[in-house]
């Protein structure tokens, strides 16, 4: 019994430690980047690179190793995907969707999406045929291009709710159509994701793709018809307390966003999702909303989200690069990244009667990946679908692509008549 006590007191400690160096130093690179007009969330992302292989891991590599050793990474990677779920639900809940009642709005949502997916997953399948034989030629072709194609394919819906709300973009009609044709995106990516992974592990069939699709549409059914009113009802039951969530409210809340997580988790879209899903039956009560965003949602940026980003970051090395032949492949994957997004969502934009501006606006937010793209490169990567190489291309493609956003929308929202707010000003 006292060597069990021991030995949970030794790794509560080493989780601790690694708590407070992640948190510490996320805070530290959302202040810097945001002193440079980047959204606070990209100088999280790089403190993670900092702190991994990239950087510290590089030069101190037993210290790292003291540090960051395998020995508490489940704990982390729980509490960093916790805080993940709840991000979702902020987002999902945050969103003024009556926009989308708009004709236009809607089906703009609708092409973008569409526009957003199957240009860069063409792009990247084909740039995955011409560099198999190259950079991977122990995978069979057919895998490895199949999943560099999602990985072009994928649009980070987390990063890109908190880079809306930080330009405040969040109840706009350009945020509100971002936000829907991500989620659109990123589900369609993880449907994607899936099939690619069952195909690559011999377990693909057309009959268990039309499950997994018929089993969402049954999902968002049930939510949307069953859960919205029970919903309705629970909140007219427990009204808000001056402006604060009830304990009792609030306890119901959580065990409904975790359980809808499960549900798409079951259905092989990642249990993310489910909190997203989950938001949207709030977004009707502002409300909620606010007393959510004030009593949880300050935590949840604060401790929850850093914790995601720099862990991420610790296991990326982007020092892998070693010949020009690796460089000029990065070069034609970035090219094919930013234009294959930004292109086609512009095309779409116009199309949907935006203006020349607001529609490279939509292109530049749908060009945001980061590390919802680093989630689906390491389960390429660890199932062995994806070389260490291709790897560390991607992962730097998904940093670029985000980094490009914030000089991108304070260039151009003062064009297009939004105001840049102060704090991300240059």
């Amino acid at each position: 019994m006292h060597t069990a006590v021991d030995q949970t007191e030794s790794l509560l400690s080493s989780v601790l430690v690694q708590l407070i160096v992640m948190i510490a130093a996320a805070r530290l690179g959302n202040q810097v980047l945001r002193r440079f007009g980047q959204p606070g969330v990209i100088g999280e992302i790089i403190s993670g690179l900092l702190l991994g292989p990239s950087l510290f891991g590089h030069f101190f590599p037993a210290t790292s190793m003291a540090l960051f050793g395998a020995g508490s990474s489940a704990p982390i990677t729980i509490i960093s995907q916790i805080g993940l779920v709840l991000l979702m639900f902020q987002i999902g809940a945050d969103f003024e969707f009556a926009h989308l009642m708009q004709a236009r709005n809607r089906n703009t949502a609708l092409a973008i999406a569409a526009a957003s997916i199957c240009v860069p997953f063409a792009l990247g399948f084909g740039i995955g045929e011409l560099s198999a034989r190259r950079l991977a030629p122990s995978i069979d072709p057919l895998t490895y291009s199949l999943f560099v194609g999602v990985g072009l394919a994928i649009t980070a819906v987390p990063i890109l709710g908190r880079i809306l709300r930080e330009f405040d973009l969040t109840q706009t009609e350009i945020g509100v159509v971002a936000i829907s044709a991500a989620a659109l995106n990123d589900v369609t990516g993880w449907v994607l994701l899936a099939g690619t992974s069952a195909y690559a592990s011999a377990r693909f069939s057309a009959a268990g793709v039309a499950l997994q699709v018929g089993g969402i549409v049954l999902l968002g059914a049930v939510t949307w018809l069953g859960l919205r009113r029970a919903i309705g009802w629970l909140l007219a039951r427990m009204p808000m307390d001056h402006g604060h969530v009830p304990a009792n409210l609030m306890t119901v809340v959580i065990c409904l966003i975790f359980a809808v997580g499960i549900c798409t988790s079951k259905l092989g879209i990642f249990t993310i999702f489910g909190g997203f899903l989950a938001g949207l039956l709030f977004h009707r009560d502002r409300r909620f909303v606010e007393a959510w965003r004030a009593q949880v949602g300050k935590f949840v940026l604060v401790f929850f989200l850093p914790v995601f980003f720099t862990y991420t970051g610790l296991r990326t090395n982007v020092l892998g690069l070693t010949s020009a032949s690796d460089w000029i492949w990065l070069s034609v994957i970035l090219a094919a990244a930013i234009l294959g997004k930004m292109i086609p969502v512009y095309v779409a934009g116009r199309a949907g009667g935006f203006s020349r501006t607001e529609a490279t606006i939509l292109g530049s937010l749908m060009n945001t990946r980061a590390l919802m793209e680093l989630i689906v490169l390491n389960i390429g990567f660890d199932l062995g679908f994806i070389p260490q190489t291709v790897f560390t291309m991607l992962v730097v493609m998904a940093v670029v692509t985000t980094i490009l956003t914030g000089p991108l929308l304070r260039l151009l929202l003062p064009r297009a008549g939004y105001p840049v707010p102060i704090g991300i000003e240059a």
